[in-house]
């Protein structure tokens, strides 16, 4: 790292839920989504002589105290923390960039990161990630102008999809725009312009809502199964199930929109529902089925975030519904915590920075 440490650049990206529509997102569907600052990741880069990844030193460890730890870690946390994230993005903006004829200039910098996003809890703590380092990538090479925002959410998931990482747009389009947005990813706006139509709604329209998830969710499931398998080979059911769950999100745009929030609870369970439908209660897990019946039995709206590990839950009959519910959810092992709607991106300049910009 060079002298002048205190020069950097740092962005923040949400948690985002999944309200409504989702897993449409990956089947040409419509979602609704929610970023919110409950939880959130950040990048912060330095100028520095060589271009450093930095491992973080809770998620990146690559230095144990025995075999029984090694082992107890990756059971738990799996191979992989967020230094290959930032490795993945920066691959992705450097093409992207060439691909573009956009001039780089040839300084170097370190990147590091930190987050408080749970792991496992299906509130897009990878995307957080890459999403705060492309942040930070924009402005330190000043080309924030030359990069539409409705393009940023496609560099994120290319570079997840460098990892391997199987997921729709929606998480990404959520992380860019913040706030409340409608997407729309049907086939003919995919093909035609590359990317989603992409509407941020006003974030006073939502009712209250509660997020519950399991501190440790050893019980994700194979959320994604065959489903995906079958949609492609054109099955008749699953193809029609994922145009009623794609609907819903238009429903709720309307619904929000007129606040008519018993329809919008409505719409919750229903989305709920279709997915069980799909995947079946094997492939979901008991856990994640338990977290979604908790807020059911004292007659909350719930649905998964994601693809699981944790719900997002409205209590219609209002605050004694929501003393209810927190009661249960304690009883039951489970967090639960007021969402924090995550403002939208107004002026594109979310971020700290130092004399770089």
């Amino acid at each position: 790292m060079d002298a002048k440490e205190e020069e950097f650049i740092e962005h923040k990206a949400y948690a985002r839920i999944g309200f409504l529509g989702n897993p449409s997102d990956v089947y040409n569907g419509k979602t609704i989504s929610i970023s919110i600052s409950n939880f959130w990741a950040s990048v912060r880069l330095v100028p520095s002589d060589r271009l450093v990844i930095m491992p973080h030193p809770v998620y990146d460890l690559v230095e144990f105290d025995s075999l029984n730890h090694l082992v107890h870690r990756l059971e738990s946390d799996g191979f992989y923390g967020g230094a290959r994230l930032l490795m993945a993005i920066c691959k992705v903006f450097y093409k992207y960039c060439k691909r573009k004829e956009m001039d780089l200039h040839d300084r170097s910098f370190t990147l590091s990161y930190e987050t408080n996003i749970p792991r496992q809890t299906g509130l897009s703590g990878s995307s957080a990630i890459v999403c705060a380092a492309l942040n930070c990538m924009l402005d330190f090479y000043k080309v924030r102008h030359l990069v539409k925002m409705e393009e940023r959410p496609n560099l994120i998931l290319d570079a997840e999809k460098e990892l391997g990482i199987v997921a729709g747009l929606q998480d990404r389009v959520a992380q860019v725009y913040g706030g409340l947005v409608f997407m729309d990813f049907s086939k003919n706006h995919m093909d035609e312009l590359g990317h989603g139509i992409y509407i941020p709604m006003d974030t006073s329209l939502l009712p209250p809502l509660y997020l519950i998830y399991a501190e440790n969710p050893s019980d994700s499931g194979k959320v994604h199964s065959t489903v995906r398998r079958r949609w492609l080979d054109g099955d008749e059911f699953i193809r029609s199930t994922v145009n009623e769950v794609a609907n819903l999100a238009v429903e709720g745009r309307q619904a929000l929109l007129e606040k008519d929030y018993a329809k919008l609870a409505s719409l919750m369970n229903h989305n709920f529902d279709l997915r069980r439908r799909m995947f079946g209660d094997d492939v979901l897990g008991d856990i994640n089925l338990k977290m979604v019946e908790v807020a059911r039995e004292v007659g909350a709206a719930s649905k998964f975030t994601g693809s699981g590990g944790a719900v997002v839950a409205f209590c219609p009959d209002g605050e004694s519904q929501v003393e209810l519910l927190v009661e249960t959810c304690k009883k039951a092992g489970f967090v639960i915590q007021r969402v924090q709607v995550a403002s939208s991106v107004s002026n594109d300049l979310d971020h700290k920075s130092s004399s770089l910009t």
